[in-house]
């Protein structure tokens, strides 16, 4: 039993990797995209729709230390009551 799950288990894996789509996004039949932002001229189609915004990924900020500094005092860093 145990021999059977082991190689079912990969084939089932690769299977659902397997099915992914590669063809344009489109709406279900009988429903539209969402209309258009208000003052907008156009309706955005399905790719400009999926485009994340600035805040809701916003850019990496690295910053290295080059030398150990002292930290700043926290006045919420409180022990626990």
């Amino acid at each position: 039993m145990r021999s059977k799950l082991a190689i079912l288990a990969p084939v089932s894996i690769l299977a659902l990797a397997a099915c992914g789509q590669s063809r344009d996004l489109e709406p279900q039949a009988g429903s539209s995209l969402p209309p258009a932002p208000f003052g907008a001229g156009e309706r955005p189609n399905a790719e400009e729709l999926l485009e994340m915004e600035t805040l809701a990924a916003p850019e990496r900020s690295v910053e290295l230390r080059r030398r150990s500094e002292e930290r700043e005092d926290d006045p919420f860093d409180l022990p626990p009551d």
